[in-house]
């Protein structure tokens, strides 16, 4: 159940930095509501981390979140955002993908 909490927190992360790349974008009260989000994000993200290390180990369980949301904001920057693709992006990503998975793998929980 832990390994759910963590991946829905990671998630989140990614929330909170889509919410800042909003905000760059805005101004006014638009800026400010995404300024909010990210801080439920970032709240509901560390909420769920802290829960998840409740029983897992802190190492592993800080490395794959925080492996989700680099994995996924550098996805939503591309997708998104458009930001630049190349070889060594890609190759870069999956090295971290396989990481994630092979400290799940080795993870004694």
């Amino acid at each position: 159940m832990n390994w759910i909490l963590l991946i829905i927190g990671g998630l989140f992360e990614v929330a909170f930095t889509y919410c800042i790349g909003r905000a760059k974008d805005a101004s006014g009260t638009e800026m400010y509501l995404w300024y909010l989000g990210f801080l439920l994000s970032v709240t509901v993200s560390m909420g769920l981390l802290i829960k998840a290390t409740q029983t897992l180990p802190l190492g592993t369980a800080y490395a794959v979140w925080s492996g989700i949301g680099a994995v996924g904001t550098v996805l939503m920057g591309i997708i998104i955002f458009k930001e630049p693709t190349d070889f060594w992006r890609i190759f870069f990503i999956f090295t971290l993908i396989a990481s994630i998975v092979g400290l799940k793998a080795v993870s004694s929980h």
